[in-house]
């Protein structure tokens, strides 16, 4: 079956809901984290995640852009519903920001750094360019992503990298669907990874049975 396409780079032509909504003058903006405080449980109650939260002066006003995120993508639709919700939720709280304000709701663009491992899973397939904390950069495909590490496809070997050991890493913009060879062989990785997993898991059981056999109590 084959692949789906990757999504294409929105870094450009990312749609935005903006709104403009009149303050009367006051402080400057709180916090980033008192803010984060009040739009994530908003974003969360649409079924997306606060990517992230940039609060800037521009001139006599502010811009508060908020970026989300979900596994499933984010749509237009869905852009315009949070920037409806996270507007009255400023309502609200206009205290937290001081002054007139733009809101920005926008989905991440193809150059956000992979920094988390839900990033690394949402560019499942991706080709990615990675600069290491040592060592020279190199390029993969995205296989499986775990807790700590994720397994890439790097000049046709499956390599094991731990996200501490990434300084720096990015989607690379492609204009085709990944080769079915490579999906191949990371499907191939993904399925031995489970496989040994399963087995240590059946080991471990297997040992703490005769543990537990021979134990007199």
């Amino acid at each position: 079956m084959s692949p789906p396409r990757p999504a294409p780079t929105r870094s450009a032509q990312t749609p935005s809901a903006e709104r403009r909504t009149p303050r009367r003058a006051g402080a400057a903006a709180r916090s980033e984290t008192e803010l984060r405080g009040v739009l994530e449980p908003v974003v969360a109650a649409a079924g997306f995640e606060l990517d992230a939260l940039d609060v800037r002066a521009a001139g006599r006003r502010h811009i508060v852009r908020i970026v989300v995120d979900s596994d499933a993508g984010v749509g237009l639709d869905d852009i315009a519903a949070i920037s409806r919700a996270a507007s009255d939720e400023l309502d609200r709280h206009e205290h937290l920001v001081g002054g007139s304000y733009t809101l920005e709701v926008t989905s991440p663009g193809v150059d956000r750094p992979l920094t988390t491992p839900r990033h690394w899973r949402r560019a499942h397939l991706r080709l990615v360019a990675v600069r290491p904390v040592t060592g020279d950069p190199f390029a993969g495909r995205v296989g499986a992503a775990g807790h700590d590490a994720v397994t890439l496809l790097v000049e046709g070997a499956l390599r094991e990298v731990r996200y501490a050991d990434v300084a720096h890493a990015a989607v690379e913009v492609e204009f085709a669907p990944p080769p079915e060879k490579e999906i191949a062989l990371l499907d191939r990785g993904r399925g031995a990874a489970a496989h040994g997993a399963a087995r240590h898991g059946a080991a471990t059981d297997g040992a703490a049975g005769d543990s537990a056999a021979e134990d007199p109590r």
